[in-house]
C-alpha cells in the first residue's frame, strides 16, 4: 500500500507546474504585451506531442496595433504542410501588468499576468485537428530576451493530460 501512495504521488508531483511569476518580477527586459507586440512581429513555431515527436512546424507573421487599453493582434500562420490559418486576438490591457483576451477560437476569455521578463497566459481553445475540432487547456509562458526576442512555451492538456507542448520565438520587426 505504501508503495502504491509512492508511485501516485510521483505521478502527480511530476505532472504539476511549479512554474510561478512571481519568481520573474525582477528579471529583464521588462516585458509589455502592448509594447513587443504593437507594429510587426515574425514567430517561427513547433508543435510536439506529449512522447516529443515533432509534428508540425510553422511560421507566423504578426500585425499588431494599439489602440488606448486594447491591443489587436492579427496572425497569418503558414505551416509547414502549406496550410494557411489566421487568428485575430482582442488583448484588454487591464493594468497592474494583467491582461485578458479573445479570439474567434478561443472559449471564454484568456488571462495573463506578466512580471519582469515573463509572461504567463492561460485559456481554453478549440483546436482544429485534421477535419475535426478539440477543446484543450494552453498555458503559454513567454519570456523576452535580448535582441528583442521572445521565447514561448505552451503546454496543451486536454482533461488535465498533456498532450503536447507548442515552442514559439518571435522577433520584433524594425
Amino acid at each position: 500500500m505504501n508503495f502504491f501512495f509512492l508511485i501516485i504521488t510521483f505521478f502527480l508531483s511530476a505532472c504539476s507546474n511549479n512554474m510561478n511569476i512571481e519568481k520573474f518580477e525582477n528579471s529583464g527586459p521588462k516585458l509589455l504585451l502592448e509594447d513587443y507586440f504593437n507594429g510587426k512581429t515574425e514567430a517561427w513555431g513547433l508543435f510536439h506531442d506529449r512522447f516529443g515527436n515533432l509534428k508540425r512546424s510553422f511560421k507566423v507573421d504578426i500585425t499588431g496595433t494599439l489602440s488606448n487599453d486594447e491591443l489587436i493582434l492579427d496572425e497569418k500562420f503558414l505551416y509547414d504542410d502549406g496550410e494557411k490559418d489566421s487568428r485575430i486576438w482582442k488583448i484588454k490591457i487591464l493594468g497592474d501588468n494583467q491582461y485578458s483576451g479573445s479570439a474567434d477560437d478561443v472559449v471564454g476569455e484568456a488571462k495573463g499576468i506578466a512580471k519582469g521578463n515573463a509572461l504567463n497566459w492561460k485559456y481554453k481553445l478549440n483546436l482544429k485537428v485534421k477535419d475535426s475540432t478539440i477543446l484543450v487547456d494552453f498555458d503559454d509562458w513567454m519570456f523576452l530576451q535580448d535582441r528583442n526576442i521572445l521565447i514561448n512555451r505552451a503546454e496543451v492538456k486536454k482533461w488535465g493530460i498533456n498532450v503536447g507542448v507548442v515552442t514559439i520565438t518571435f522577433l520584433k520587426v524594425e
